[in-house]
Protein backbone atom coordinates (compact mmCIF):
# COMPACT_ATOMS: atom_id res chain seq x y z
CA UNK A 1 0.00 0.00 0.00
CA UNK A 2 1.35 3.41 -0.98
CA UNK A 3 0.07 6.82 -0.07
CA UNK A 4 0.64 10.42 -1.08
CA UNK A 5 -0.32 13.65 0.65
CA UNK A 6 -1.26 17.01 -0.88
CA UNK A 7 -1.91 20.29 0.94
CA UNK A 8 -4.32 22.11 -1.38
CA UNK A 9 -5.76 24.63 1.09
CA UNK A 10 -9.33 25.07 2.37
CA UNK A 11 -11.71 23.40 2.89
CA UNK A 12 -9.36 20.52 3.73
CA UNK A 13 -5.99 20.97 5.35
CA UNK A 14 -4.64 17.85 3.67
CA UNK A 15 -5.80 15.21 1.19
CA UNK A 16 -4.39 11.73 1.51
CA UNK A 17 -4.45 9.34 -1.44
CA UNK A 18 -4.00 5.71 -0.43
CA UNK A 19 -3.31 3.23 -3.23
CA UNK A 20 -4.45 -0.06 -1.73
CA UNK A 21 -3.62 -2.03 -4.86
CA UNK A 22 -3.21 -1.32 -8.59
CA UNK A 23 -6.93 -0.59 -9.09
CA UNK A 24 -8.15 0.72 -5.72
CA UNK A 25 -7.71 4.27 -4.50
CA UNK A 26 -9.01 5.55 -1.17
CA UNK A 27 -9.19 9.30 -0.61
CA UNK A 28 -9.31 10.77 2.89
CA UNK A 29 -8.63 14.03 4.67
CA UNK A 30 -6.15 14.34 7.54
CA UNK A 31 -8.72 13.02 10.03
CA UNK A 32 -9.25 9.86 7.98
CA UNK A 33 -12.74 10.81 6.76
CA UNK A 34 -13.46 9.61 3.23
CA UNK A 35 -13.89 12.29 0.57
CA UNK A 36 -16.35 12.13 -2.34
CA UNK A 37 -14.83 11.38 -5.74
CA UNK A 38 -16.64 12.19 -8.98
CA UNK A 39 -15.75 12.15 -12.65
CA UNK A 40 -14.48 15.44 -14.02
CA UNK A 41 -17.44 15.77 -16.43
CA UNK A 42 -19.76 15.89 -13.36
CA UNK A 43 -17.95 18.86 -11.81
CA UNK A 44 -19.94 22.12 -11.89
CA UNK A 45 -18.50 24.96 -13.98
CA UNK A 46 -15.99 27.22 -12.23
CA UNK A 47 -15.52 24.90 -9.23
CA UNK A 48 -11.92 23.91 -8.56
CA UNK A 49 -11.10 20.32 -7.67
CA UNK A 50 -8.10 18.04 -7.22
CA UNK A 51 -7.28 15.27 -9.68
CA UNK A 52 -7.28 11.88 -7.98
CA UNK A 53 -6.55 9.53 -10.87
CA UNK A 54 -7.29 8.59 -14.47
CA UNK A 55 -9.30 5.43 -15.12
CA UNK A 56 -7.50 2.31 -16.28
CA UNK A 57 -9.79 1.17 -19.10
CA UNK A 58 -9.92 -2.25 -20.74
CA UNK A 59 -9.96 -1.30 -24.44
CA UNK A 60 -6.68 -0.46 -26.24
CA UNK A 61 -8.11 2.84 -27.58
CA UNK A 62 -9.16 4.01 -24.13
CA UNK A 63 -5.83 2.89 -22.61
CA UNK A 64 -4.06 5.15 -25.13
CA UNK A 65 -6.43 7.98 -24.21
CA UNK A 66 -5.75 7.48 -20.48
CA UNK A 67 -2.01 7.59 -21.19
CA UNK A 68 -2.40 10.85 -23.16
CA UNK A 69 -4.44 12.43 -20.35
CA UNK A 70 -1.74 11.49 -17.86
CA UNK A 71 1.03 12.77 -20.14
CA UNK A 72 -0.59 16.20 -20.50
CA UNK A 73 -0.81 16.58 -16.74
CA UNK A 74 -3.95 14.97 -15.32
CA UNK A 75 -2.06 13.43 -12.41
CA UNK A 76 -2.94 13.13 -8.69
CA UNK A 77 -2.82 16.42 -6.83
CA UNK A 78 -3.25 18.77 -9.81
CA UNK A 79 -5.83 21.58 -9.61
CA UNK A 80 -8.55 21.35 -12.28
CA UNK A 81 -11.68 23.34 -13.18
CA UNK A 82 -14.28 23.28 -15.97
CA UNK A 83 -14.40 26.85 -17.26
CA UNK A 84 -16.99 26.43 -20.05
CA UNK A 85 -19.20 23.96 -21.95
CA UNK A 86 -19.69 23.93 -25.70
CA UNK A 87 -23.10 24.27 -27.29
CA UNK A 88 -25.09 22.23 -28.33
CA UNK A 89 -24.70 19.06 -26.32
CA UNK A 90 -22.31 20.63 -23.78
CA UNK A 91 -19.25 19.45 -25.73
CA UNK A 92 -16.37 20.09 -25.71
CA UNK A 93 -15.54 21.04 -22.14
CA UNK A 94 -12.98 23.79 -21.62
CA UNK A 95 -10.91 22.42 -18.73
CA UNK A 96 -8.31 24.43 -16.85
CA UNK A 97 -5.41 22.35 -15.53
CA UNK A 98 -2.95 24.47 -13.60
CA UNK A 99 -2.25 27.41 -15.93
CA UNK A 100 -3.30 25.64 -19.16
CA UNK A 101 -6.74 25.22 -20.75
CA UNK A 102 -7.65 22.07 -22.71
CA UNK A 103 -10.73 21.10 -24.72
CA UNK A 104 -11.94 17.65 -23.67
CA UNK A 105 -14.84 15.54 -24.85
CA UNK A 106 -17.21 14.41 -22.12
CA UNK A 107 -15.99 10.82 -22.65
CA UNK A 108 -12.41 11.93 -21.96
CA UNK A 109 -13.39 13.99 -18.90
CA UNK A 110 -15.37 11.01 -17.55
CA UNK A 111 -12.11 9.06 -17.25
CA UNK A 112 -10.65 11.59 -14.78
CA UNK A 113 -11.66 11.28 -11.09
CA UNK A 114 -11.56 14.39 -8.93
CA UNK A 115 -12.41 15.60 -5.43
CA UNK A 116 -14.58 18.73 -5.74
CA UNK A 117 -13.66 21.87 -3.87
CA UNK A 118 -10.41 20.44 -2.58
CA UNK A 119 -7.90 22.51 -4.52
CA UNK A 120 -7.15 26.17 -5.02
CA UNK A 121 -5.65 27.41 -8.22
CA UNK A 122 -2.61 29.48 -7.68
Amino acid sequence: MASAEFAPGPPFSRIILIFEDSRTLRVTNSTGAALAAISLHQLPNRQWATVLDVARPDTPEDRELALRLTEIGFVPGEAVCIVANGVPGREPLAVRLGHTTFALRRHEAAMIRVTPGAARHG
